[in-house]
């Protein structure tokens, strides 16, 4: 039985649903598709006027402007990407693969970020029409506050999650600003207006976690309670592996998340994304509520992998319970 949800019914915004296109932001995202393709941008363009969504991405701008500190805090965001990058120096350092890796452990050492790791770029986590030569992704990630995060969908979990963006983007430049200290060229993919290419894959790739049903990537140590940003570059580091936790299988008999949420945007069961089995969530439930809530965050806040010290004592339960499985096999 679903629990009591305090936000529900939801009732969207009239001015915000006039503003909806005639297209559907899951058709968009290529939901029910069997046939692999590249993403289309669906919401965060820097240019608004270029998606179908836009007027409605200009809606939650709208809406944030009423608090003075949203404004702020996206223009100390503004100013930290846009600020300018060393120029790449003549001699490029050299070093192993492995070396140039473990050499990113300084930014987690200084406190730019909590999670660092690397993957092979994979051409199909570009977005359609963009092309990118470099062969590494760094993946940076970065953890929130939870008590902050924990009030969403109140203004300071908004805050909070605009605070964390503001970091990554200032990890990234300030990683990219490394390698082109070392000769290395570098760009730096900061959220979260969209990039040359998708977050997620990537970081799942390089080990940060696992899908969760909320869309969100889930690990024992952070739960899904952190952001993202990253660097493509040339540099030759160690890709990092990716993780299993046995999150997956928690997800599938987990309803928290689904019951928190307050527009019923979270499905119970993995959906056909671009050819891909996956957690999905329905973009045109979602986005209402999320716009009139300076960005929600519930499903994150409520995820039981995200309360601290929870994650690790799960993982390790899940473990052993694998191990039980396994040694019961014929």
């Amino acid at each position: 039985m679903a629990r009591e949800n305090p936000y529900r019914p939801f009732t969207p915004d009239p001015d915000q649903m006039r503003l909806v296109p005639k297209v559907s932001g899951n058709d968009i995202n290529g939901l029910g598709e069997t046939e692999f393709r590249r993403p289309d941008v669906v919401y965060w363009a820097t240019d608004t006027s270029k998606i179908p969504h836009g007027k409605m991405q200009d809606y939650f701008y709208m809406r944030s402007s009423g608090v003075p500190e949203f404004g702020e805090a996206r223009e100390r965001r503004r100013q930290i990407n846009e600020a300018p990058l060393p120029p790449v120096a003549p001699v490029a350092a050299d070093h192993s693969p492995v070396e140039w890796t473990a050499l990113l452990d300084q930014f987690v050492a200084a406190g730019d970020c909590e999670m660092v790791g690397v993957a092979e770029m994979n051409s199909d986590w570009a977005y359609a029409g963009q092309e990118v030569s470099q062969s590494r992704v760094v993946v940076v990630g970065v953890q929130h506050d939870y008590d902050n995060i924990k009030t969403a969908p109140e203004d300071a979990a908004g805050m909070e999650v605009l605070m964390q963006y503001t970091r990554a983007g200032a990890a990234a430049k300030k990683i990219t600003g490394w390698l082109h200290e070392k000769g290395w060229a570098a760009e730096a993919v900061t959220g979260p207006l969209t990039g040359t290419i998708t977050l997620i894959p990537p970081a799942l790739a390089c080990g940060f976690g696992e899908l969760g049903k909320h869309g969100s990537i889930i690990n024992p140590e952070f739960g899904a309670s952190f952001r993202l940003s990253a660097v493509l570059t040339d540099a030759p580091f160690a890709p990092t592996p990716p993780r299993d936790f046995g999150i997956d299988d928690f997800c599938q008999n987990c309803r928290i998340c689904e019951d928190a949420c307050p527009p019923e945007a979270l499905f119970p069961e993995k959906k056909t994304v671009r050819g891909e089995t996956k957690w999905y969530v329905d973009f045109d439930k979602c986005i209402p509520f999320f716009n009139q809530t300076h960005g929600c965050g519930i499903c994150i806040a409520v995820c039981p992998w995200s309360r601290p010290g929870v994650g690790m004592n799960l993982a390790a339960k899940l473990a052993k319970r694998a191990e039980r499985l396994e040694a019961e096999q014929p």
